[in-house]
C-alpha cells in the first residue's frame, strides 16, 4: 500500500475517533437521561433497577402539573414558530433584495439579540413590561421569545435565498404570474428549506428556553423548564426523564420525516429533469429528422 494511501486511511481513522468521542460528549447526558427514565428509584441519585413504572405514572396523568406546563410550553412555542417564520421570511426578503435607507444598521442590529446575553434581554423586557403595566404571562412569554427567535429565522432564511431564486421569478412574472401568485409558487418553495430549519430552531429555541420564561412568566402557569427547574431544588422525579426522552422521540422522529420527504421531493425533480431532457432530446432529433 503506497504511503500516502497509508497516511489518509490512518487521518480517516483518527477524524473517526475524534468525531465518535466529540459527539460522546454531546449526546452522553441524554443517553443518561434515557436510562435513568427507566430507574427504579424516587430520585436519581443512583441506579436500583429497571422498571417502566415512571411511564405509567406519566401516560396516567397522575402528574398534571407536568402535562399542563408541556401543553403551555407547545402553545407558546408553536405561536413563536409562526411569528418567527412569518417575520423572517418577509425580513429575509426585504434585506436580501431591496435598498432602502438604514439597511445597513438593520442588518447589524438583527445580531444584537443572538449575541446580547440572554439574561440582560429578559430583565430589559421585564422592566418595560412593569413600567407600561403590562401584566406577565403568556403574551409576554411570546414577546419575550420572539425577541431572540426572530433574528435566527432572518438570519436562516437570508442566508438560503439565492440570485437564482429572483431569476426564477423574473420568468414566472414574463409567463403572466402576479407577485402574490410567484411568491406562493416560486419564492416560498425555493426557499422551503430554511423555512424548515427555521421553524424548527425557533421551536426548539423557545420551548428550551429559562432565562426569559422564568422572568416573565406570570404567578399561574409556568413553562415546562420553568417547572423542572422548580423541581430541581428538591430532586425531579423520574418522570420527567420519561417526559423528556418522549419529546426527544418526537423531535427525532419529526427530522427524520423532514428528511424523508426533502429526499423524495429531490428524487422526485430529478425524475421529472430527466424525463424533460428525454423529451427536449426527442424533440430535437425529430426536427432534424424532418430536415
Amino acid at each position: 500500500m503506497p504511503d500516502k494511501q497509508k497516511k489518509h486511511q490512518h487521518r480517516h481513522i483518527l477524524g473517526g475517533i475524534y468525531a465518535a468521542f466529540i459527539y460522546s460528549i454531546f449526546y452522553l447526558p441524554v443517553a443518561v437521561m434515557i436510562v435513568f427514565s427507566f430507574n427504579d428509584a424516587q430520585r436519581n441519585y443512583y441506579w436500583k433497577g429497571f422498571t417502566t413504572d415512571w411511564y405509567v405514572r406519566l401516560f396516567s396523568f397522575k402528574n398534571m402539573d407536568l402535562w399542563n406546563a408541556l401543553v403551555y410550553s407547545i402553545i407558546i412555542a408553536l405561536i413563536v414558530t409562526v411569528i418567527s417564520v412569518v417575520i423572517g421570511v418577509l425580513g429575509g426578503i426585504g434585506l436580501y433584495r431591496f435598498n432602502f435607507v438604514a439597511k445597513k444598521f438593520i442588518n447589524l442590529m438583527i445580531y444584537v439579540p443572538i449575541i446580547v446575553p440572554e439574561i440582560v434581554l429578559a430583565v430589559a423586557m421585564l422592566i418595560i413590561f412593569i413600567t407600561i403595566g403590562l401584566q406577565l404571562g403568556m403574551g409576554t412569554i411570546i414577546i419575550g421569545h420572539c425577541t431572540f427567535c426572530i433574528p435566527y429565522a432572518v438570519v436562516t432564511i437570508k442566508g438560503r435565498i439565492s440570485g437564482d431564486n429572483q431569476s426564477l421569478e423574473e420568468a414566472s412574472m414574463d409567463l403572466g404570474a402576479n407577485r402574490l401568485q410567484t411568491f406562493w409558487r416560486v419564492t416560498v418553495p425555493s426557499i422551503m428549506p430554511g423555512i424548515v430549519s427555521s421553524a424548527f430552531l425557533s421551536f426548539t429555541l423557545s420551548i428550551d428556553d429559562v432565562v426569559m420564561s422564568n422572568m416573565l412568566a406570570g404567578a399561574r402557569q409556568s413553562t415546562l423548564p420553568v417547572l423542572i427547574l422548580s423541581m430541581n431544588r428538591t430532586g425531579i422525579s423520574p418522570d420527567v426523564n420519561a417526559l423528556t426522552t418522549v419529546m426527544i422521540l418526537f423531535m427525532v422522529l419529526g427530522l427524520l420525516i423532514v428528511n424523508f420527504i426533502q429526499k423524495k421531493k429531490r428524487q422526485k425533480d430529478l425524475l421529472l429533469l430527466e424525463e424533460t431532457e428525454k423529451e427536449i432530446l426527442a424533440a430535437s432529433q425529430k426536427a432534424v429528422a424532418m430536415d
